[in-house]
């Protein structure tokens, strides 16, 4: 039976102690600073909810939806509350009250998290109709006669957000076994994600390059199925654990050194299966050791001592800031790893960015559900970004790629938005090129 906040350990909900000093690391706090928007105030919601004094009713609903989830929160937490466990049983709780059933969300949640993102064949042949509609001249003549007028509400916001698909998918860019020139070191899985897949395959062939140049022989199964992200974190337990379940079954975790993720949101999702079947007698075994073996590639490389190139990755020196997924920081805790690798570089510089950790406003389908407060914190983001002067912003997380991407390109700047492995798979390939001149 799936959890409730009712049926939740309540030591969980105890652990906080209202000292505050979430306060300040919460974007949406400093933006209303209304209590209720605060991590303090949700957590005290849950537990009248909990303690049967509240219903799971709209307001609740909506400041659950308000909330971004990005965990900033956990880092700053001194007692170690584990909102991300909290945050998630509110919304299953959310899901199964019914207190936001309409007929029109009902079809989208069928299509999105209980079909498309529970099928890889059909999330690609959507991705392949999508590509079909932008690169075909189909949609500059929708948008020339302004034939979106006739579409729903909903489809009319999210048409001009819709990403660009690539022009191959990651099936057609890997192998599904990749060999080092040499002896290989580790045996490692690559996972390749869902929106990584359709709009940044190029990342994924990035990454195993680096692996190979790392001495990692690289397993990438052609067909993978979604790490089930983002059906837990709107409320979709049971097919999170469904996904769960064919991710393990699919990546055998005693058969790797490590299972390989470059999406920090992803991540963040991947390394707690066990807490999805632990009670599920036949994987929650399984489930402890795929936790263990799952590694963000920046972290896993970082651990088995990445190789500095002897180029670096454009013809011209280049200053890089770096921008902090919030759940590869705060969900995963991996802040350094991904700096000690930009420094690896040469003819490179790193500069800080303000604010790194801050949310850029991408959080999953938080453009979608809260578009103005998505917009604010992407506008500051973007201000901060100029203010380095770099001409790369590197991250590692595919909505924060496109979610920055679009902030710089609506304030006409030409800085480029880069994941770190990009940057080091340049390098390597510009080692390799001088080395053979």
């Amino acid at each position: 039976m799936s959890q409730t906040l009712q049926t939740l350990d309540y030591a969980v909900l105890q652990q906080c102690m209202h000292c505050g000093m979430c306060l300040p690391t919460c974007p949406t706090y400093d933006t209303t600073k209304r209590e209720r928007n605060s991590p303090r105030g949700r957590i005290s919601l849950m537990r009248a909810i909990a303690d049967g004094e509240l219903a799971v009713n709209e307001t609740f609903a909506d400041e659950m939806s308000y909330c971004l989830g990005c965990l900033a929160c956990q880092t700053a937490c001194p007692a170690g509350v584990n909102y991300a466990e909290l945050f998630e049983t509110a919304r299953a709780d959310i899901e199964r009250s019914g207190v936001n059933a309409s007929a029109s969300r009902g079809v989208w949640r069928a299509i999105t998290l209980r079909f498309l993102f529970m099928r890889p064949d059909a999330l690609r042949l959507a991705g392949t109709l999508l590509r079909v509609y932008q690169r075909s001249g189909l949609e500059t003549l929708v948008h020339r006669f302004g034939l979106t007028r006739f579409a729903p509400a909903t489809l009319r916001r999210l048409e001009p957000q819709a990403p660009r698909i690539a022009p191959a998918f990651s099936h057609r860019l890997i192998r599904e076994h990749e060999l080092t020139s040499g002896p290989p070191r580790y045996r490692v899985a690559m996972l390749t994600g869902c929106v990584q897949d359709l709009v940044f395959p190029d990342v994924n062939r990035d990454t195993v390059d680096v692996l190979l140049a790392n001495g990692c022989r690289v397993f990438t199964p052609p067909e993978q199925p979604c790490c089930g992200s983002l059906h837990a974190h709107n409320g979709e337990t049971k097919l999170a654990a469904s996904l769960a379940r064919r991710n393990i079954d699919l990546f055998p975790p005693d058969e790797f050194d490590a299972i390989i993720t470059n999406a920090g949101g992803c991540g963040s999702h991947l390394r707690h299966y066990s807490g999805l079947l632990g009670d599920d007698s036949r994987y929650a075994e399984r489930a402890r050791e795929w936790d263990l073996k799952v590694k963000d590639v920046q972290e896993w490389l970082a651990h088995i001592g990445c190789r500095a190139p002897g180029a670096g990755p454009s013809n011209e020196p280049t200053t890089i800031t770096y921008h902090e997924s919030c759940h590869l920081a705060h969900g995963q805790k991996i802040t350094k790893e991904p700096r000690t690798l930009l420094r690896l570089l040469p003819e490179t510089s790193l500069v800080e960015l303000p604010e790194a950790t801050w949310c850029c406003g991408s959080a999953g389908v938080y453009t979608i559900t809260q578009p103005d407060q998505a917009d604010l914190l992407l506008k500051r983001k973007t201000g901060n970004i100029l203010s380095t002067g770099a001409t790369i912003v590197a991250t590692a997380n595919p909505g924060c790629h496109l979610q920055v991407s679009r902030g710089l390109r609506d304030a006409g700047s030409v800085v480029e938005v880069v994941h770190p492995m990009t940057l080091l798979a340049r390098a390597y390939r510009r080692e390799a090129d001088q080395v053979r001149s």
